[in-house]
């Protein structure tokens, strides 16, 4: 299984969309067997989920997300998970262990009103 994390340097970042890296964890028997920090390759509108999901992403791990990006997620079945901040390890560690649970977007542009 493979987890990103949007990330801005080493921390979960509140906007998907606007985040510096991609820090990409490849997972089996519940461990991170390995990480890859990867640079966004920009922001174009819709292109940023295709990306992760061409790299064999399966979940997806963000403070905050739009309804285009998690649209497309859901359409290329990646679970995304949004309300989450902090470091990112530790956020796919829980992940790992059933203890991370998808929470309101901690971007503003995007948080339901």
């Amino acid at each position: 299984m493979k987890i990103a994390v949007a990330c801005e340097g080493n921390t979960v970042t509140k906007h998907f969309g606007h985040c510096e890296n991609f820090i990409i964890y490849d997972c089996e028997g519940g461990a991170i067997t390995s990480a890859a920090n990867i640079p966004t390759p920009g922001h174009k509108p819709g292109f940023l989920p295709h990306f992760l999901g061409d790299l064999g992403v399966n979940v997806i791990i963000s403070g905050g997300m739009g309804g285009s990006a998690s649209e497309i997620f859901g359409e290329r079945n990646i679970k995304v998970v949004t309300g989450v901040l902090g470091d990112p390890k530790t956020a796919v560690s829980a992940y790992l262990k059933g203890e991370l649970k998808a929470a309101s977007n901690t971007c503003d542009s995007h948080s339901k009103r």
